[in-house]
């Protein structure tokens, strides 16, 4: 009996699930994740000395290995539910608890009920990634449902770093008041991790559309501002990348885009389609009803009732042939 394509393809894919993996390829992006955790409690260790300013760097150094380990793990194809899990843990302690410790120990008051504000930063940080691990753990993604806590993190820890620039301390910057201002950006950053505000995830670059053509320019100006204006330039990025979620949300909120659920405020699908009810852009209504009903389509097998394509609903079968050598 011959073999359907089918079935063999189905033992193909049971022969490469079996195969045993290079166990280094395995351990990679776990490495990645633990070296985060190594970073974390450093960060912690650094802010009860009272070095803050190499404890904004373990937390940054932490983002550069959260950021690394889950794209080794798709591009090895090693990605598993105990490296999910396990990365949240992690970034609970590196992106929650450290950052919440540097505030504590560098700007909130050490002998009232301060360190409440710390409790409630990691609390929320930890709840966004529990939620986290039931919505979107294990899958590239275009959009995060709140604020990632990696960027609610590394906006506390880099404080510090621009509190001890040029641009703080000789300008109307470093004359606001920043030590009310930092508990209310804690509450503000917590509110926003458990929230349904969506914040975009790695900017596609590219030059054939507008938001390529943006995502390279905020991708070069990054790099520019790591490797020349580190102080200067985290802290006021990530504040911008906070305000810009929470904006953006707000805008499409006003259109009548309302949360359902845990799917997110903005989809890359639904954009055209709010900004064409807006009136912002005309795409057509035929247009948007084919993408509708494109989405909603499914296959229908034969005798289903449905008509065939280029055809009428009113379908009539073809004539018998004719019998053979005059026979009736």
């Amino acid at each position: 009996m011959m073999a359907t394509p089918d079935h063999t393809r189905r033992q193909q894919v049971r022969a490469e699930a079996d195969r045993p993996r290079n166990r280094s390829v395995i351990i990679l992006p776990n490495g990645f994740t633990l070296a985060s955790l190594f970073f974390g409690v450093f960060a912690i260790v650094a802010a009860t000395r009272s070095e803050f300013d190499t404890a904004g760097l373990y937390v940054v150094f932490g983002g550069v290995c959260d950021a690394l380990d889950g794209r080794v793990a798709r591009a090895t194809g090693t990605g598993s539910r105990f490296g999910s899990e396990l990365d949240s843990l992690v970034d609970a302690i590196t992106f929650g608890l450290a950052p919440a410790m540097i505030m504590y120990f560098a700007v909130l008051n050490r002998n009232g009920w301060d360190w409440i504000f710390s409790f409630i930063f990691t609390a929320c940080a930890v709840i966004r990634l529990a939620r986290f691990n039931v919505e979107q753990a294990g899958r590239a993604k275009k959009y995060f449902h709140g604020l990632p806590s990696p960027a609610a993190g590394m906006t506390l820890a880099t404080y510090y770093w621009f509190s001890q620039t040029s641009l703080y301390n000789q300008t109307v910057v470093g004359d606001l008041n920043w030590t009310t201002g930092l508990r209310g950006l804690m509450m503000l950053l917590a509110f926003l991790m458990i929230s349904n505000v969506s914040y975009p995830a790695v900017p596609t670059v590219g030059f054939r559309k507008i938001n390529e053509i943006l995502g390279t320019l905020v991708v070069i100006a990054t790099f520019i501002g790591v490797l020349f204006l580190r102080k200067e330039f985290y802290f006021p990025a990530l504040v911008c990348y906070v305000l810009y979620g929470l904006a953006k949300t707000v805008i499409f909120g006003l259109l009548d885009r309302r949360p359902r659920g845990d799917a997110p405020v903005i989809d890359d699908d639904d954009e055209p389609l709010l900004l064409a009810a807006a009136g912002v852009v005309d795409t057509g209504s035929d247009a948007i009803h084919h993408r509708s009903h494109r989405r909603r389509r499914r296959r229908r097998p034969p005798g289903s009732g449905e008509p065939p394509r280029g055809g009428s609903g009113n379908f009539s079968p073809p004539p018998p042939p004719p019998p053979i050598g005059g026979q009736p």
